[in-house]
């Protein structure tokens, strides 16, 4: 069972931060300058909590991972937001 993660980073190398993002580009949705959404199973969390802590400086950095429940939940019944309508960005598969 997959669950949806809200995933956020604060890292100020910019090294760091360009590697943390290409990393998660792989796992999400890239959503806002430093925050993505991902479902992820029980494994892929494990996994990516790992590559996270080899990627970030565990002093100077801050990744957050919020659970926001099962995949199947919309989106929209967990969302509140202020301003612009939130628009999940188009996802294709490139073979």
């Amino acid at each position: 069972m997959r669950r949806r993660y809200v995933i956020s980073y604060d890292v100020s190398d910019d090294k760091r931060r360009a590697r943390l993002y290409q990393l998660l580009l792989g796992y999400g949705n890239h959503v806002q300058f430093s925050v993505f959404f991902a479902d992820l199973t029980s494994q892929e969390l494990i996994v990516l909590r790992g590559r996270i802590r080899n990627v970030v400086n565990e002093v100077e950095d801050q990744c957050l991972l919020v659970d926001l429940g099962r995949e199947s939940r919309p989106l929209e019944n967990t969302l509140e937001v202020v301003g612009r309508p939130y628009q999940p960005p188009a996802r294709s598969t490139i073979v």
